[in-house]
């Protein structure tokens, strides 16, 4: 959810509001690139020398934090495309 940002006197501020939007399309993005790593197999253990169940459980930290550093470096163009639909959504209000 995004949060309703107010300025001085209750006026929402564009800027504010802009970065919210852009902060939840970067969260989408890490989101699905965390999934499609889990679905290409990263971070299973192996058959031997494995981690065992402490391994599997700490798994999606590390999926996590791939992604976020994905993101960071410019993902894959998921969260432009994203922020500037729910811009445009914004602005027409629908």
């Amino acid at each position: 959810m995004i949060a309703n940002v107010t300025g001085p006197g209750g006026i929402a501020s564009d800027a504010l509001k802009g970065a919210d939007l852009h902060q939840a399309a970067r969260d989408i993005e890490t989101n699905f690139l965390s999934l499609m790593l889990e679905s290409a197999g990263l971070g299973q253990t192996s058959e031997s020398f494995g981690g065992g169940a402490g391994e599997d459980q700490f798994a999606s930290f590390l999926r996590r934090s791939q992604a976020e550093q994905m993101v960071s470096a410019g993902g894959i163009g998921l969260a432009e495309h994203l922020f500037n639909s729910l811009k445009t959504r914004m602005e027409n209000g629908t």
